[in-house]
């Protein structure tokens, strides 16, 4: 059928054949933009988000925040902190940078989502000492766990199935992306691309 509507609209062969190749490469960029983050698609369009916002609730701590994090082609540092501290290793205290990467990452699946409400965290920075302590008590827990760099957070939303959280960002096939059914939570990282 391709054949015969290519026909119809070009003179001869050498025409059919760059009609071809360029219906390819148009299908090829669609399937990229459908497939890619949502800031791939925002780049294709000339789109970039004016702010980004995010909303945590801290389920061991009851801590609760809700800001822009980037606006006017920045990352307000002042925001940035107040996250770290929501997001800090609550067992011992210790507040670390958290990888922004991350942030946007959790920004976009807010926007994949459709949702404006909080991210319920159940684990943000870990110190190496309580990655130690955790891995002992689970073989779930990496030695070597992203979480220790400001480079992963484990996550749920309110009312929200946590298998909806988890399609989403497969989709967006960024980091590592974790589906913990019986402890009803999604883990992310800005690691390689993988699922478990």
């Amino acid at each position: 059928m391709l054949q015969r509507i290519l026909e119809s609209h070009v003179g001869d062969d050498s025409d059919i054949l760059l009609s071809r190749r360029r219906f390819i490469r148009h299908l090829a960029c669609g399937t990229l933009l459908t497939l890619g983050s949502p800031s791939i698609v925002h780049a294709a369009r000339g789109k970039f988000p004016s702010h980004k916002s995010l909303a945590f609730q801290n389920t061991h701590t009851g801590d609760k925040l809700k800001l822009t994090y980037f606006e006017k082609g920045r990352y307000i540092q002042g925001a940035l902190r107040e996250i770290n501290f929501v997001l800090r290793d609550f067992r011992t205290g210790d507040v670390y940078p958290i990888d922004i990467e991350l942030l946007d990452q959790l920004h976009d699946l807010k926007l994949a989502l459709g949702i404006n409400r909080p991210f319920h965290i159940i684990s943000g920075y870990r110190s190496p000492y309580t990655n130690a302590q955790l891995h002992d008590q689970s073989a779930g827990v990496a030695n070597n766990s992203l979480h220790m760099q400001g480079r992963a957070i484990d996550i749920r939303l309110e009312g929200f199935d946590t298998r909806r959280i988890r399609n989403a960002a497969l989709v967006m096939r960024r980091g590592g992306v974790g589906y913990y059914a019986e402890s009803d939570f999604v883990h992310l990282d800005t690691g390689k691309f993988r699922t478990w």
